[in-house]
């Protein structure tokens, strides 16, 4: 349902849906774009129809309409959006709109006034009845209205568990906390329930995404409710029961976050952490309206690793910056330098409409922050080149996610998907299978790849 190669659009490569149609039946097709979190609210409104009796096609041609899960954090990210609303009215015609982008209904109806509908993100119900009222349902009695399994839209030995809405942030670069509202924690047990439906059906790795991770369970007081208390530490501690591989993003760094490291040393959850620590210089942190304590964060860091050696550190930063100053941006390379991160990404400053850092004096001209991009990745593939250097002879678990001709494409501990590296097993593959965890000699390692041998 997209002119991009179906391999990087994951609504579109590895839908799990029945590829059968009764005759008769009405079809609906999805295009879902943005961060994870906006993946498992596409998997729920697919699994929602699917229950009612729609099927699901996997291009413009078999649907009766198309649902378009936009993103609306960035300008390029609402570029894209519209593009792909665009795109689906052209290919088919009849269009749902939701997502974060579908807050700003009027946007959305100024750039393609033929949608169908436009509704906002978490907004199910909205989405289901428009897709009613353009494609009224024709459920077969005896085969519908049964619980149906969970529609997928990742492989099938990975899913991601979102255990949050929202976030109580006021970050001034951000606007979900306007989009998603504040943080609405679900009950721990239902978490576990559905992270035990998963194992049951062949999960291998559970990514666990929120806005705010670490804030999990602070909206329900951490309270207990079925056995389960709705505290970070304690669900990891249950999700790690389950016998997956369990991978934690979005953690901010809260002097709590120290108690799950614990817990990644004795294997309940990969020695994993993805925290979004945007900048490190405290001017800068102090005019994103973020903590600004990077040299405390340096402590952190350092007794993380004490108690983990192995931990994998990912994050993302922000450079040009509104104000941000030749010395504010070297604080940053230096304290790159300090805190050796394994897997880094860096994004240019954009306006973002209704943000509170459109306003703040002394924007950074794009020329400058293109040059700050260029030199502060080259920085962060030299820190990762060496450390993929250093496990050049070590025996490592990797997940395989992908089987073709040439070889198999897996990952390691280290690795999440789609943002992270991947480790390639060029002999001796043919009998492994997506899924499959095995251990692997790494014989070779690239910026950011590495290679190794059965």
């Amino acid at each position: 349902m997209s002119q991009n190669p179906p391999n990087l659009r994951p609504d579109l490569a590895h839908a799990s849906v029945p590829e059968t149609r009764r005759e008769g039946q009405p079809t609906i097709g999805m295009v879902s774009l943005g961060c994870p979190k906006a993946l498992v609210d596409s998997e729920r409104i697919l699994t929602r129809l699917r229950a009612e009796g729609y099927a699901i096609s996997a291009d413009y041609q078999g649907a009766d309409a198309v649902i378009v899960n936009t993103c609306g954090f960035l300008d390029s990210a609402k570029a894209e959006s519209l593009e792909a609303i665009g795109e689906a009215l052209a290919q088919n015609g009849r269009v749902i709109v939701t997502g974060c982008l579908g807050a700003d209904a009027g946007y959305i109806t100024g750039a393609h006034p033929k949608v169908l509908a436009v509704t906002g993100p978490q907004q199910y119900e909205a989405v289901l009845d428009a897709v009613h009222g353009a494609v009224p349902p024709r459920p077969d009695p005896f085969i519908d209205l049964l619980p149906a399994s969970a529609v997928s839209l990742t492989p099938r030995h990975y899913s991601y568990l979102k255990i949050s809405e929202g976030c109580n942030h006021a970050c001034k670069f951000c606007i979900i906390p306007d989009m998603r509202g504040r943080l609405v924690s679900r009950p721990a047990h239902a978490i576990v329930r559905e992270a035990e439906r998963l194992v049951a059906a062949g999960v291998r790795e559970l990514l666990v995404i929120s806005q705010d991770t670490s804030a999990y369970g602070l909206d329900l007081k951490h309270a207990t409710d079925k056995g389960h208390r709705a505290h970070i530490t304690d669900l990891a501690r249950d999700l790690g029961s389950l016998g997956a591989w369990v991978r934690l993003h979005y953690v901010y760094p809260y002097p709590h976050v120290r108690d799950l490291i614990p817990l990644m040393a004795e294997g309940l959850v990969l020695p994993y952490l993805d925290i979004p620590f945007q900048h490190a210089d405290p001017g800068v942190l102090k005019r994103m309206a973020r903590p600004a304590a990077a040299a405390k964060t340096l402590d952190e860091i350092a007794a993380w690793r004490s108690l983990c050696p192995d931990i994998t550190l990912r994050s993302t930063f922000i450079v040009g910056y509104p104000g941000e100053t030749d010395a504010e941006f070297q604080v940053l390379l230096d304290w790159m330098d300090e805190a050796q991160l394994d897997r880094v990404g860096c994004f240019q400053f954009e306006n973002v409409k209704g943000a509170r850092a459109n306003a703040l004096p002394d924007h950074v001209a794009p020329e400058v922050k293109q040059e700050r991009w260029e030199r502060f990745m080259l920085k962060a593939q030299a820190i990762s080149e060496a450390k993929l250097a250093a496990k050049v002879g070590r025996v490592l678990p990797v997940i395989v996610d992908a089987v073709d001709a040439e070889g198999a494409t897996c990952r390691t501990m280290a690795d999440a998907p789609e943002i992270d590296g991947n480790l390639f097993i060029d002999e001796g593959f043919e009998g492994l299978t997506p899924g499959d965890i095995v251990e692997v000699t790494v014989e070779e390692a690239g910026d950011y790849d590495l290679w190794g041998r059965l």
